[in-house]
């Protein structure tokens, strides 16, 4: 998810949207720790989705 696309998300859907993203990259990570994931940039991935999403939150709070 790019940040242009984060930008048009409303809060709840931002909301929404990180708790599933944060469930899936728990999910890859412990996958990960099982047995190694065939392609693990998925875990950069994730992680920074989530983090674009946190921040997008914490800014609309901030105004």
């Amino acid at each position: 998810m790019k940040q242009s696309e984060v930008k048009e998300l409303s809060v709840a859907e931002l909301q929404e949207e990180l708790g599933k993203s944060r469930k899936a990259y728990a999910d890859l990570k412990m996958a990960h720790a099982v047995s190694p994931l065939e392609n693990p940039i998925q875990l950069r991935a994730e992680r920074r989705k989530v983090a674009r999403l946190a921040t997008e939150l914490t800014k609309r709070e901030q105004q």
